[in-house]
């Protein structure tokens, strides 16, 4: 078959993501990559959420479940075993806290808020009602450092800083002022985690804690759609909050202050389809964004995938450089997947189909020629174009092949 030896490859290379307690780490756990001498003794946030979707696909080809189960679990064990007395994580955690790096680097931000809905997608495949309820406080705990340090008065959520954001030099928010970006990528994992901390709470029959919840997810949503989707270009954007305080004893500003609360930063990214991964987007609305903007080949659509910086922007650059990783135009594996997602969502399959070919050809292509994966690839070409050796999320490829297969696909839990 086309894709033999790239499925065989993403079945070994899964077995170096598998980590046993060791040091710091009291619980087996999932890494982010076995191909760098740091990283294996380092949890990321968000990474270890979305690698362990690829997991739990390959073990549910390989049978093995139950055994990753401990790792899934102890992952969430391990990020916990470090909260801090006001509720917040860091980003990444050590096995070896002495060797720390990040707490040498000003910074502000914490772990994305991806804390509950990974402990609402193990939870649906192992559904383990006495392990919810003993860390479900802590989830709150965390959920409400958010609320209280990170939230603005138009109710979007936004970044402290620019520093280990996710997508590392997205131009909404790389460079730009402390506490000036709300996020479309950071609203929309924050909508996700209010909807799980409802269901969570709902699964151990604490209704009063659903509700709450579910009342903060349909507010977000609502601000969401009132502040970052566009009616002009029908595209969501990131927000900017950088704006004076309204200041009425000024005379040339006191006869019409601003009524606005926030501003669009009309930068067309990439973060901006993932309200079609989390259902945020009407169909309308969802037409317009696939239609106007993903499917614009001069601006999205490229032959090995999505550009994760449309083209059409100045900032548009096909670079390799680490720390920060680059976001600005070339085509990372896991931006693929989460556009593939959204499509199947809203019933674009064929589009959905030939994003997920896309991938696998250019895995295919890279393991070819150079018998390894890389970070992100040149969107013409389909060449890496940096961190040869890279594994993590490009595991979710095998998600995309079983898929074709015509087998169960593992999803993320959705509301």
């Amino acid at each position: 078959m086309k894709y033999d030896a790239l499925k065989q490859y993403l079945l070994d290379l899964s077995k170096i993501l598998w980590a046993k307690p060791y040091g710091d780490f009291k619980y087996p756990c999932i890494v982010v990559t076995g191909n760098n001498s740091s990283y294996p003794s380092q949890l990321w946030d968000w990474g270890n959420w979305v690698n362990n979707v690829a997991l739990r696909q390959i073990a549910t080809y390989q049978g093995n479940q139950d055994e990753l189960l401990a790792h899934e679990k102890g992952s969430i064990m391990n990020f916990l075993n470090e909260q801090k007395e006001d509720g917040s994580i860091e980003i990444v955690i050590f096995a070896d806290k002495e060797k720390n790096y990040i707490k040498s680097m000003p910074h502000r931000n914490v772990h994305k808020p991806v804390l509950a809905q990974h402990v609402a997608f193990i939870n649906k495949y192992n559904p383990d009602k006495e392990w919810v309820k003993e860390i479900f406080p802590k989830l709150k705990a965390f959920n409400k450092y958010y609320e209280i340090n990170a939230k603005h008065e138009s109710g979007l959520f936004y970044f402290f800083d620019d520093f280990a954001i996710g997508v590392d030099n997205d131009p909404a928010t790389f460079y730009r002022p402390d506490n000036s970006s709300a996020s479309i990528y950071l609203n929309t994992l924050m909508y996700m985690e209010l909807g799980s901390l409802s269901h969570l709470a709902d699964f151990i029959g604490n209704t009063q804690d659903a509700e709450y919840y579910k009342t903060k997810q349909k507010e977000l949503k609502d601000a969401i759609n009132e502040l970052c989707y566009d009616e002009k270009d029908g595209m969501y954007y990131s927000c900017d909050l950088n704006l004076r305080p309204i200041d009425t004893s000024v005379k040339l500003h006191s006869g019409a202050p601003r009524h606005y609360s926030t501003l669009l930063q009309r930068i067309g990214c990439w973060s901006s389809f993932l309200p079609l991964w989390a259902g945020i987007a009407t169909k309308e609305q969802a037409e317009r964004i696939v239609r106007e903007n993903l499917l614009d080949e001069k601006a999205f659509w490229a032959p090995y995938g999505v550009r994760t910086l449309s083209k059409y922007e100045k900032m548009y650059r096909i670079i390799g450089t680490s720390n920060p990783s680059s976001w600005h135009g070339g085509v990372w594996i896991l931006s693929n997947y989460f556009v593939f997602k959204g499509l199947l969502r809203y019933g674009y399959k064929a589009e959905a189909e030939e994003m997920a070919t896309k991938t696998l050809d250019l895995l295919a292509k890279d393991f070819d020629k150079n018998g390894a994966f890389h970070e992100y690839y040149d969107p013409e070409t389909g060449e890496g174009v940096f961190h040869k050796g890279f594994s993590s999320w490009n595991l979710l490829a095998f998600n995309m092949l079983e898929y074709f297969d015509g087998k169960e696909v593992i999803e993320e839990f959705f509301m």
